[in-house]
């Protein structure tokens, strides 16, 4: 996400730049002011990218600035980086070393300098069956990486849990009905809440996957943005946020549920994949794909920051994958219920 917003520009003349975020300026000037005299290269442009991320061309090197909440956050990043390329696992970025006196530390915020992957102009993508093959072996990949890693960190990051993630969730959606029944058909709400119910029950009764098998430092987060295609036409893994521990499943789960709109929402497209398949066998993995997390996701993510009151296209997608996906998802769910019910 990080680097895939950033578009190279021309140099500019000043060496610092306009900013058009009322309040933003202030802040982004201060924080401008603060690296010219902390950062040992000379700084000829910031950019802003999203909150606390900012692209930086300085003196005959770019990178990027990102800001943590806290110590343990921004050293958790950055240790396992480094980590990662010790294992042979190059397919991220690196931070940079670039502070007087590191770590930077700027109005509550600690600031990484990372590496600035030039991207290809050929951009990642979720709709291509090529793209999400090799995101896979990426991850499995990482997932490999991450397991001899697992011993150092398990003092640093918590263990994922997903049942509570997901009870979270769903009690958020709920309190979320009135503004989401103004929308959505009651059919179609109960029905989700009703494949919510049946996955969560589920997965409870096959707790065990979650605690059996191997150990890894999971991403956290596989959506496309998060796999970015280089110049050099490598693929990468970036933006760490969410890592914990746990086993590949939580991952891999929240994969499939980011490809399946792009599957028609097909069981046996799914199973294709080689890298997913053997999890396919397994009754808790089948009662995951039943929850709807997607749809609890996004909804709550609309009406905590209010976008659909002003934004229709924010409306519009959560219609597509409420609404116009509800059809394709019902007859996946009755597939995962025949896999339950035959399979096993």
């Amino acid at each position: 996400m990080v680097m895939l917003l950033v578009c190279r520009a021309k140099m500019m003349k000043a060496v610092n730049m306009t900013y058009k975020h009322g309040g933003d300026d202030l802040y982004q000037n201060r924080l401008f002011s603060y690296l010219q005299k902390q950062l040992k290269v000379k700084i000829n442009e910031m950019k802003p990218i999203r909150k606390n991320v900012y692209f930086i061309e300085g003196e005959n090197i770019e990178f990027i600035l990102k800001g943590f909440s806290s110590y343990q956050r921004y050293m958790n990043q950055n240790d396992l980086s480094e980590a990662l390329l010790k294992e042979g696992f190059s397919q991220t970025y690196s931070f940079y070393q670039l502070a007087n006196s590191p770590p930077l530390f700027f109005e509550k915020k600690y600031y990484g300098t990372i590496e600035y992957l030039q991207p290809s102009e050929e951009s990642f993508t979720y709709s291509e069956e090529k793209h999400q093959k090799e995101a896979l072996d990426l991850l499995a990949r990482y997932h490999t990486a991450t397991e001899k890693l697992t011993e150092t960190f398990k003092d640093r990051l918590s263990v994922f849990k997903q049942v509570d993630k997901w009870v979270e969730r769903t009690s958020i959606f709920l309190s979320h009905l009135p503004v989401v029944r103004y929308y959505v058909q009651k059919e179609i709400i109960n029905e989700l809440l009703y494949w919510a119910d049946w996955s969560l029950k589920g997965i409870r009764q096959e707790g065990q996957m979650f605690k059996k098998g191997k150990k890894v430092i999971l991403h956290g987060d596989v959506a496309h943005h998060n796999f970015l295609r280089g110049r050099n036409n490598q693929l990468y893994l970036i933006d760490f946020d969410l890592i914990s521990l746990g086993t590949p499943h939580c991952d891999y789960l929240q994969f499939a549920n980011r490809i399946l709109p792009n599957l028609d929402w097909s069981f046996e497209k799914l199973s294709s994949f080689d890298r997913m398949a053997p999890y396919l066998h397994e009754k808790g993995f089948i009662y995951g794909l039943g929850f709807p997390t997607d749809i609890f996701r996004e909804w709550n993510r609309a009406i905590r920051d209010r976008t659909y009151l002003s934004n229709e296209d924010k409306i519009n997608q959560l219609l597509e994958i409420t609404v116009s996906q509800f059809k394709a998802r019902q007859e996946f769910f009755k597939e995962l219920k025949n896999q339950i019910a035959g399979g096993y």
